[in-house]
């Protein structure tokens, strides 16, 4: 009679193997134009506003699609691609397909004081804090 050592760490691997594979085929089948990327950003906290800035090379503010509910901004848009389907590529690293972000900040906003500018590449948006969560300054009177 022969003894035989069965592994639950060599069936995790194998499972784990399997999954690899399924998730390795499943994104396969994704077009860099089908997927959505995420937009990286830089958020900077001010006293009276937060600024954010993105880089978003070749894209016109026509391109671009900003929102401001409560504490969440959004960004949308699409990178274009300038090649057609036929066009085979060495390598493809430029962005292409659409993006967006949204970030929810600490405090309200005041959306209808925003202001965003496009410049060299780079998407600047300064979003004021409410009134309601700015420090206030309080003078103290001596009687």
């Amino acid at each position: 009679m022969t003894t035989m050592y069965i592994s639950p760490y060599r069936r995790l691997a194998t499972l784990r193997q399997a999954m690899d594979r399924m998730m390795e085929e499943t994104l396969a089948e994704n077009t860099a134009s089908e997927r959505e990327m995420q937009l990286a950003v830089d958020v900077r906290a001010e006293e009276e506003a937060y600024v954010i800035n993105a880089l978003v090379p070749g894209l016109e503010s026509d391109d671009l699609s900003i929102e401001i509910l409560n504490n969440t901004v959004s960004i949308r848009g699409e990178f274009k691609s300038c090649a057609g389907e036929e066009a085979q590529y060495l390598s493809c690293e430029l962005p292409a397909g659409r993006f967006s972000r949204v970030m929810a900040l600490p405090v309200a906003l005041d959306a209808a004081k925003a202001e965003a500018s496009l410049k060299s590449g780079v998407l600047t948006l300064r979003v004021p804090k409410a009134e309601a969560h700015r420090p206030k300054a309080i003078k103290v009177s001596a009687n």
